[in-house]
């Protein structure tokens, strides 16, 4: 398995994930809204993974990490490939953000480097208002409410 730019020709596939895994092509995040396909991103072959990303000045923020087949350590290639290229460009950080009821990501984040940053108590509520299909309860029977940086440094 290796991880590689995402180039033209898989278009219609990250798609088809994005919309799979995201209902949409579209996340919230920050109170923002992105189009994940016009984001710069890493492929993890034969499609088995996807990492979309964008740049910040000095910083990255991962913006959407999918494994086809969790478990396999296709998020862990895509992760590593991504600092990887951070680094060479002289990035200095790689941020993330999840919701309090993401347990999963915590836990997959923080083995890999990722440190705990900042809690944006209520922002999904406000995220809610751009994209109404966020659902109120998450993993776990967990209210989605609040969302959460987290950073791993990289130089």
């Amino acid at each position: 398995m290796t991880a590689r730019a995402a180039t033209k020709q898989d278009a219609d596939w990250i798609a088809k994930l994005l919309v799979q895994r995201w209902g949409g092509t579209t996340i919230i995040a920050h109170g923002e809204a992105f189009d994940l396909l016009a984001l710069p991103a890493l492929v993890a072959d034969p499609e088995r993974g996807l990492a979309t990303y964008r740049l910040q000045g000095n910083d990255a923020e991962l913006m959407s990490l999918d494994a086809v087949s969790p478990g396999q350590g296709v998020g862990t290639l895509l992760i590593e490939a991504l600092a990887d290229v951070l680094r060479e460009q002289g990035i200095a950080s790689l941020w993330v953000m999840t919701t309090n009821d993401n347990l999963a990501a915590l836990r997959f984040y923080q083995r890999r480097g990722f440190e705990l940053r900042r809690v944006r108590p209520g922002a999904v509520h406000e995220a809610r208002l751009l994209k109404p299909a966020i659902p109120d309860i998450g993993d776990h029977g967990i209210p989605i409410r609040d969302e959460i940086d987290l950073c791993r440094p990289l130089l």
